[in-house]
């Protein structure tokens, strides 16, 4: 069970799907919960929700650090979620309940926590009516917009009469720019840092007010005149000259010369959805936008949290367009300031401008945080610095800020305000570690492990994903995971053929369905296959070769045929070291990675001892002792992720050709491809298979070794569990837990490996699966990806560096087959 705080008079029991606590003041000590088979005390209000564990990954402090967790996840509908609090070591940690998507019903509860420097907090979520009720965080966040009653329209000026807030705003036709009618001229938003206001007209201008205090504000600017904001005042200031640009970061559109801004609106409406203390959000909603030939509504949605300059903004649109175009205002007296760029794509990076450009006469930097992945182009106009930003699926997000000298305590220098940059983009790309135990999940992962729940738990998360994105994965579907159209890649058939592992022990149609649905989907009538090209020579494209070959030895229509021989062409040609061990790619040239070797080789062995009779299987094995030969570190037993023949990469150390650590989920690919591969080497071969069959008992004392004692899985960077940002990691286990269970159901290893699978199994459970109120079930805590290259340099700090996801194939797949693999040696 995952760690929380707990003292000597909390005692749970079961209660529908939560526990209830009798005590919760004073807990200091950290230990896992108590058993349910304790008494409560039955007059008890108080109903234990959650307990959670985060970690801080950076080596500075988080002094504002906003963490997001969504009533689905605490096991909660909206309607159940109420009252909820969260503590630590007895205290009250700041929170609100809030309205995240932004569609009218609070869906998350948002904690504010404070934390060191790689520090690790104990948190308890609890359902509390009179703590809840007692809470009054101090007002760090607000979000408003008022318009004036009681005077008159003269046609496009309002005149007379007194402001009034409201929630929501949609301007009559008359309404335009200096209308007087908007105090302010739109919805405003801020922190105790600076305030933020963006014009409800054609001109949609992103404006700044500088703030002299860490008091909140808005809500007295522009209340004694349009014209009273521009001066100098004991709050501060409007610092920004917008005029008809982008302002502080706004966006519209680029014709290939210049921005065109969202003027061309049929109707603006603004809603105020959250307001304070602690988490502020308002949404513009412009419908009939006309641009590039079309006519679209765009929805933004902004927000913003304590101690923090930057405001989230997420924009969706109704229709596609082939991007969105973000920018700040050009002033001549400011320097341009670029992020890295030598990084992932996940990483964020920014474009900023500091110097000169304060209307109160000082120093003010702004800039714009996006995904480095997302900016197809880098570019200017006339009036502004320009990022052309991806919307694959018609979404985005990306953040804006303005840091001003004036502030108390503000950036004063150039070197400050980079510094700052740099903290922030670390603090969006490494985002707190959370180790989330529920009560909903508890009552259900607590159950005796048996056969039938192992195959349960599998068949779950097959029924969650068939809703979530499996049937997507098919030809002209969409990829959830990655944004982008489905291809035929290695994760499309990653899940597939764990459906169709679950099918051959648990029979349903649906799951046999979906398989002959996507894999036909890809293959043409002449035995072409959608999406794939041998001349990129991507070993990750076999993979779905695998599944390909079960269906044609289900169906063996002529086309799949043809398919497989054309990926069979592929490995006969795929280019290769000196010594013959795969390239991983073309784009990667002389480089054997631990990812290929699962991607590439059960494909080709598979193939060939169907149709070949075997000719290919020496090639087989000898990849592997390769990849032993050249990849095993024999301090530790450990393989590192991949090695360049050519000591020509920026991650290969120049003597040895290595990458510098060793990854988790690519050690995991190695162990699946092992037990898969002789699934096709036949038993009478003794002699080649054997050195698989060493390979397998050497890993598998190996990696009992680096085992976390306390939960039965495995960390992402296996070696250095202690070390800042690292973290469980759910894909990699479960496929370290499908190579021991398979490995002891076809018995090559020892009994003695029975304890080290079902302790993982049941960390996999407890550690990474969460149940939602729906029934549905989510995996957790996975590396959405990490390769090599391309900005990608191998350095703990990058491993560290890519996001962390949930319900991503390449570990729902391996845990479905695991489930499998262990409903089998469970049964005996």
């Amino acid at each position: 069970m995952k760690k929380i705080m707990q003292c000597s008079s909390l005692i749970p029991t079961l209660a529908g799907s939560m526990l209830i606590l009798t005590a919760l003041i004073g807990c200091d000590n950290q230990s896992t919960l108590p058993t349910h088979s304790e008494q409560p005390d039955p007059n008890s209000s108080v109903l234990w929700i959650a307990s959670l564990e985060v970690h801080n990954p950076s080596e500075f402090a988080r002094p504002d650090q906003p963490l997001l967790v969504p009533f689905a996840d605490l096991g909660l509908t909206t309607a159940e979620a109420t009252a909820l609090v969260a503590k630590r070591q007895g205290q009250l940690i700041p929170s609100q309940l809030i309205d995240h998507s932004g569609d009218g019903e609070k869906d998350t509860l948002y904690l504010h926590l404070s934390m060191a420097a790689a520090e690790r907090q104990q948190l308890l979520i609890v359902q509390d009516k009179a703590l809840f009720a007692s809470q009054n965080w101090p007002a760090r966040t607000q979000a408003e917009i008022s318009h004036k009653v009681g005077g008159e329209w003269q046609e496009a000026k309002y005149s007379g009469g007194d402001f009034i807030n409201v929630t929501e705003l949609t301007p009559p036709p008359q309404y335009t720019d200096h209308s007087e009618w908007i105090r302010y001229e739109g919805p405003g938003i801020e922190s105790d840092k600076v305030g933020y206001r963006i014009y409800l007209d054609w001109r949609n201008g992103f404006d700044t007010f500088g703030k002299k205090t860490n008091d909140l504000v808005l809500q007295d600017v522009g209340q004694d005149g349009y014209q009273s904001y521009h001066e100098m005042a004991d709050w501060g200031m409007d610092i920004l000259k917008v005029g008809l640009t982008l302002g502080a970061g706004g966006y519209g559109f680029w014709d290939g010369e210049q921005v065109q801004l969202v003027s061309k609106v049929g109707q603006h409406h603004a809603r105020i959805h959250e307001s304070g203390p602690l988490y502020s959000g308002m949404q513009i909603h412009y419908q009939d936008w006309q641009i590039a030939g079309k006519t679209l509504d765009l929805t933004a949605n902004f927000s913003m949290t304590p101690g923090s300059r930057l405001v989230h903004t997420r924009l969706e649109l109704s229709d596609a367009l082939p991007h969105v175009a973000i920018g700040l205002i050009k002033h001549p007296d400011t320097e341009v300031i670029h992020g890295p760029e030598d990084i992932t794509g996940h990483a964020w990076t920014y474009v900023a401008t500091w110097g000169d450009q304060s209307l109160a006469g000082d120093q003010l930097g702004m800039a714009l945080l996006f995904k480095k992945s997302t900016r197809l182009q880098q570019t200017e106009d006339e009036h502004n610095l320009v990022s052309l930003i991806r919307v694959p699926d018609q979404t985005m997000e990306y953040y804006f800020l303005s840091a001003w000298q004036g502030e108390p305590d503000g950036i004063r220098t150039k070197a400050e305000f980079i510094a700052y940059l740099e903290q922030q983009i670390e603090q969006l790309t490494l985002t707190p570690r959370v180790r989330l135990d529920t009560a909903l999940t508890n009552q259900q992962v607590q159950q005796p492990l048996t056969a039938e729940r192992a195959l349960h738990w599998s068949d779950q998360l097959a029924a969650s994903d068939m809703q979530r994105q499996t049937p997507y994965y098919r030809y002209g579907g969409w990829d959830y995971e990655r944004r982008r159209p489905a291809t035929w890649e290695y994760t499309t058939g990653l899940l597939l053929q764990a459906y169709d592992d679950l099918h051959q022990v648990k029979p349903n149609p649906e799951w046999r369905q979906v398989v002959s649905d996507v894999v036909d989907s890809f293959i043409t009538e002449d035995g072409d296959i959608h999406t794939y090209d041998i001349n990129k020579y991507n070993i990750d494209s076999l993979n779905t070769g695998v599944i390909l070959l079960r269906e044609y030895l289900n169906n063996p229509q002529p086309n799949y045929r043809a398919a497989l021989d054309l990926m069979r062409r592929q490995v006969a040609e795929h280019p290769r070291t000196e010594d013959g061990a795969f390239w991983h790619k073309q784009v990667y040239p002389h480089q054997l990675w631990l990812d290929g070797v699962y991607m590439g080789m059960p494909f080709y062995a598979f193939y060939s001892n169907e149709f070949e009779q075997g000719a290919g299987l020496d090639e087989v094995v000898k990849e592997f002792t390769l990849t032993r030969d050249l990849l095993r570190d024999p301090d530790t037993g450990l393989y590192f992720h991949a090695w360049d023949e050519a000591r020509q990469q920026n991650w290969a150390d120049p003597e040895t050709g290595l990458s510098p650590h060793f990854w988790g989920r690519g050690f995991g690919w190695l162990t699946m491809a092992l037990v898969d591969v002789l699934d096709h080497i036949p038993h009478e071969q003794t002699e080649l298979r054997q050195p698989l069959l060493d390979m397998i008992t050497d890993i598998a004392a190996t990696l009992a070794q680096y085992q976390d004692p306390e939960t039965g899985v495995w960390y992402q960077i296996l070696d250095r569990p202690e070390a800042p940002g690292n973290y469980l990691e759910s894909s990699g286990s479960a496929m370290f837990t499908y190579f021991y269970a398979k490995a002891l159901n076809q018995g090559y290893l020892p009994e003695q490996y029975r304890a080290t699978a079902e302790k993982a199994y049941q960390g996999l459970l407890q550690e990474f699966v969460l149940v939602h109120p729906d029934d549905s079930i989510s995996l957790v805590n996975t590396v959405q990806v990490a390769g090599l290259g391309f900005g990608r340099d191998g350095s703990y700090r990058y491993y560290m560096s890519e996001p962390v996801f949930r319900n991503d194939a390449k570990a729902n797949g391996p845990f479905i087959m695991a489930g499998v693999q262990m409903a089998q040696l469970l049964s005996h």
